[in-house]
């Protein structure tokens, strides 16, 4: 079975091991791209990805040393 390529928000919270509201909080400040479909919010599996690929850049990987 293909992966699926959008995740309605509680899902995409899950995914990224944050709430809801943290999720919303970064939509809301363009961290991460989210689309409507009809009355429902959709983030792309790929742009979770790519957001966590940004944070780690930015951060850095802290590898417990």
């Amino acid at each position: 079975m293909p992966e699926e390529l959008l995740v309605n928000v509680v899902e995409a919270a899950r995914r990224l091991g944050i709430g809801r509201s943290k999720l919303y909080q970064l939509i809301g400040k363009g961290e991460l791209a989210s689309l409507r479909i009809g009355k429902s919010r959709r983030v792309v599996v790929a742009d979770l990805t790519a957001f966590v690929e940004r944070r780690i850049a930015k951060q850095g990987v802290h590898n417990g040393k």
